[in-house]
């Protein structure tokens, strides 16, 4: 006993300090030394003890050790370790004191909990690090499940805290707890819904990092950069982070564009308005004229064949141009942008290829290109897009036809000045 009273005896003995004082100065001095001894033992250990870790970690063939390094879980353990040595000297700190002993070692010990949970997140993170390194395992929510794990280990070291530190029985706790249970999974709602969206998600699919989705009612168009136990974030095309509900992916509807990435390619659906009072029967002379062009010359040579061998054989009188079969200039530019499109090389051929008329609207008849380019890469999809429409755009008016825009400034002016 004596001998876990060295400051004791040096203030009262050798010093001539007052017994009771002495006892105070004792242990003041043992709760400024030993502590700093441990502290300048765990600075040592993170200094040296890291060097020597992180070499050895160099050395070895598996990642595992530097994902451990990096996740800080050798420190934790330090930490662990730390506290368990603090524990042990508190007989020897508070020698005279047993009710401060006593909250010493509640106290100590929920540190020690604490830490030992710090450790086993650490050895979790780095588990989930290793195998996202694995190609079966990179794109599946592994933070999630992590994150349910961590939530109910914390849970539970709250609880165990508590029992603790009220010097109550666990079970007794547990017990009182239970009539608490409606407000605990009412402040865990989202936790427990994150969890079973991400297990849904995992099982069916659904989701992967790195896949783009859009969802208009969070605002989302981007690439999945996170799956974690409450939200999904989304890192959008213009650089903005979108945070969605986990939850929202199982009960509310959205787009992922994967099944496009893995495909042979993108869809290219767009149209022009076509002027209908610029629509027309051709004659010879246009037919003539439309020949010239290479892409369609042939086409045009066997499709007016066909029509006159039906006109000729139905006796019908094209002194009227309206009379039997014709081909109209919107039929012969609708084929010119097939044939165009057929000898496109960025076009994949063997996906859905076609330019279709769509309704009439006020603004003249769309002409819709309806196809899939080779290319899915973002920049490279529009800068195909941008060409096939320059293209078309400057082509109609070899057709005769007229694409429709909608009066502006100058046109008023002119209409004005002509009356």
């Amino acid at each position: 006993m004596e001998s876990r009273k060295l400051f004791y005896s040096l203030f009262a003995d050798n010093l001539g300090v007052d017994e009771g004082i002495a006892m105070y100065l004792n242990v003041i001095c043992n709760i400024l030394v030993i502590p700093f001894l441990g502290y300048i033992i765990y600075r040592l250990v993170k200094l040296f003890g890291s060097k020597i870790i992180q070499k050895l970690a160099s050395k070895t063939k598996t990642q595992f050790d530097d994902i451990l390094i990096k996740n800080r879980t050798f420190l934790n353990l330090s930490r662990v370790i730390i506290f368990i040595i603090t524990y042990s000297f508190l007989d020897y700190i508070f020698i005279d004191f047993s009710q401060v002993l006593n909250y010493a070692q509640k106290i100590t010990n929920v540190c020690i909990l604490i830490s030992f949970i710090l450790l086993i997140k650490s050895i979790l993170s780095s588990i989930k690090d290793y195998l996202r390194t694995l190609t079966v395992f990179k794109d599946k929510p592994l933070e999630s499940y992590v994150q349910i794990f961590m939530v109910f280990l914390w849970l539970i070291g709250v609880i165990i805290s508590v029992s603790i530190l009220s010097d109550r029985p666990l079970a007794r706790f547990l017990t009182t707890l239970g009539a608490f249970s409606a407000v605990l999974l009412l402040i865990f709602k989202d936790a427990i819904l994150g969890f079973v969206a991400s297990i849904q998600i995992s099982v069916y699919d659904t989701v992967r990092l790195q896949d783009w989705i859009t969802m208009e009612k969070y605002g989302a168009d981007g690439n999945i950069i996170e799956i974690n136990l409450t939200s999904v974030i989304v890192q959008n095309f213009d650089n903005t982070i979108t945070s969605i509900p986990t939850y929202s992916l199982i009960s509310d509807s959205f787009k992922n564009w994967r099944a496009m990435n893995n495909s042979g390619g993108r869809r290219i659906k767009r149209a022009v308005s076509i002027k209908m009072s610029s629509i027309k029967f051709v004659s010879e002379d246009d037919i003539e004229k439309f020949s010239k062009i290479e892409l369609i010359s042939s086409y045009l040579k066997e499709k007016s064949e066909e029509i006159k061998n039906y006109n000729s054989q139905k006796n019908i009188n094209k002194d009227v141009l309206i009379n039997g079969r014709n081909l109209t200039n919107f039929g012969i530019f609708r084929k010119y942008i097939d044939l165009y499109l057929e000898q496109n090389p960025k076009i994949n051929k063997e996906l859905t290829l076609m330019t279709r008329q769509l309704t009439p609207t006020s603004k003249g008849i769309p002409l819709e290109i309806y196809a899939f380019s080779n290319m899915k890469e973002w920049v490279i999809y529009e800068r195909i897009i941008a060409d096939i429409f320059d293209h078309i755009c400057a082509s109609v008016s070899y057709f005769d036809l007229e694409i429709f825009e909608s009066p502006t400034g100058n046109d008023l002016t002119k209409l004005k000045n002509l009356m």
